[in-house]
Formats: structure tokens, C-alpha cells, sequence
């Protein structure tokens, strides 16, 4: 097993690490306990945001029909945010299951990766994405990325898998996009 301690680690011991990191969450099958637990998150997550989102008015059903559109945003979201981020945000970040990582060394992580999946989302739209800069810099698009961000590390950690995660993450955003009006929000 790895035993991680960020800050005693080379910069060639850190990139096989992540690497290592990589192969293990792309590699590992998760179980029906994985995909349930997943499924599970899946729904306190929506048990959470639909309230949130609808009683401030982020949500609104909004049911994109367009068959280009549906398939562009299903193939999409499957590469940007499901993979992209979860590699970024859960397996680059977090102590895999196998590196038998502390608790505290779970929490400071977690924490961090958190905190960097919120702020990147005002960055992102400052930068690469400025169409999205009302949307990324919402409060209650924030708070609900910070949800979905807990629920797809508890689906990464859970299962040492990325594929929890991305399906979490990937559900959650073409659901908004498809349905709730964020397609609208963000295109127009």
C-alpha cells in the first residue's frame, strides 16, 4: 500500500503517484455496493437540491427537446464536467482507497478539494468560460456545486473507482441542463 505524505515526495514520486492514482480509479470495477451507494448520493443529493434550487428560483422546469441538443449535452457532459473534473477534483486529489490515508489525511483533502471545486467554477468563468460567469458565480449554484462536489468524493471514496463519481456528477448536470433550466440559463 502507498503511504502519502504530499510534501516528502519528489517531483517524479509525486507524478507517479497521481499516475498510480489514475490507472487504480480508471481500472477498478465498482461492485453493486459502489453503485448503490452511489445511487444512494444520487438521491440526498437531488433531495437537497431540488428544494434549494426551486424555492430560490435557480431551477425551473425547463425541458430541452431538441435531439442535438440532448445528444450533445448527454455525449458532452460525459467528458466536461463528468471525466474532466473528477480526475482533477477526486483522483488527483484525494488519497485513493488503497493508500490507506488517515482520517485526518481524508478530512485535509477532501477539504481542499472541495474548496478548490467551488472556487474553480467563478475562475473557470472568468477565464475560459465567460458565458457562464452569472451562472458560476451564483451563490445557489455554488452551494449546489459544493453538494454535488461532497456527493462525488463520498461516491470516489466509497468505491476507489472514478466511475461512481463521474455517473453522479454526469446525472446531476444533464439533469439541470436537460431539465431545470440550465441549458436555457447558459445559452440562452
Amino acid at each position: 500500500m502507498i503511504n502519502l505524505i504530499v510534501l516528502n515526495f519528489s517531483p517524479i514520486g509525486l507524478l507517479d503517484l497521481l499516475a498510480r492514482r489514475v490507472t487504480l480509479a480508471v481500472s477498478t470495477i465498482p461492485d453493486f455496493t459502489d453503485w448503490l451507494v452511489a445511487a444512494m448520493l444520487a438521491l440526498v443529493y437531488t433531495a437537497i437540491a431540488l428544494p434549494v434550487g426551486f424555492g430560490s428560483g435557480f431551477l425551473k422546469v425547463d425541458v430541452q427537446t431538441s435531439s442535438p441538443t440532448i445528444t450533445g449535452v448527454l455525449i458532452g457532459c460525459l467528458l466536461t464536467p463528468g471525466l474532466s473534473e473528477e480526475v482533477f477534483f477526486r483522483v488527483l486529489m484525494l488519497p485513493h482507497p488503497g493508500e490507506n490515508a488517515s482520517g485526518l489525511m481524508l478530512w485535509f483533502w477532501g477539504w481542499a478539494s472541495l474548496a478548490l471545486f467551488v472556487v474553480y467554477h467563478p475562475l473557470n468563468a472568468l477565464t475560459f468560460y465567460p458565458i457562464g460567469r452569472s451562472t458560476f458565480m451564483n451563490p445557489v449554484f455554488l452551494l449546489l456545486a459544493a453538494i454535488l462536489g461532497v456527493a462525488c468524493s463520498g461516491a470516489y471514496l466509497q468505491s476507489g473507482s472514478i466511475w461512481p463519481a463521474v455517473a453522479v456528477h454526469w446525472l446531476a448536470v444533464t439533469a439541470w441542463l436537460l431539465l431545470l433550466g440550465g441549458y436555457r440559463r447558459l445559452y440562452g
